[in-house]
């Protein structure tokens, strides 16, 4: 059974969702949509979004959890948004924003150049770049994608990483 599926989705006074044609929309500063997973309905009552299963199947049961976590992240993404932040390490390593393009200097004999998607913010400062939206899938896939640019190789940490992230370093070869 889906403890979490069953759980009401709370609307904040800021937003609307609208249910209708296979789709729930939710509207605040943006809009984000999703599509219904299949073997389940989605209803809005009293405020609240709530995910209800068609059929008594274990399927059923991971659908409804999986709707509701996902209507869940586009309520909180236009209410709070969601932030990545990446820091870039390595001598002559560099980013620039101009415009929706980011330009970046990775030790490679030519910059990479990546165009930014119109629903997510980008900002660079010093080695740090911040990557802001609000939908979740789309933050993580940007910050995702400049990440594999340049991975943190294993022994001195060159590279994009998450700003969180810890790279346990190897030690190099040994002489003698």
């Amino acid at each position: 059974m889906s403890r979490i599926g069953k759980l009401p989705v709370a609307i904040p006074q800021s937003l609307k969702v609208a249910v209708g044609d296979g789709t729930v929309t939710v509207e605040g500063k943006e809009m984000l949509s999703l599509k219904i997973p299949p073997h389940v309905s989605v209803e809005v009552k009293d405020n609240q979004i709530l995910v209800v299963r068609n059929d008594e199947s274990r399927v059923s049961s991971a659908m409804q959890g999986l709707a509701r976590n996902l209507i869940n992240n586009m309520v909180i993404g236009l209410t709070a948004g969601f932030k990545k932040e990446l820091t870039i390490v390595g001598v002559g390593y560099r980013a620039a924003l101009a415009g929706s393009k980011l330009t970046l200097s990775l030790g490679y004999s030519h910059p990479i150049e990546f165009e930014v998607p119109k629903n997510v913010k980008v900002t660079v400062k010093d080695a740090n770049i911040t990557i802001e939206g609000a939908d979740k899938q789309a933050v993580g896939e940007v910050a995702a994608i400049i990440r594999r640019f340049r991975k943190p190789e294993p022994y001195k940490g060159k590279g994009i990483r998450y700003a969180d992230e810890k790279i346990t370093l190897k030690e190099g070869k040994s002489v003698g």
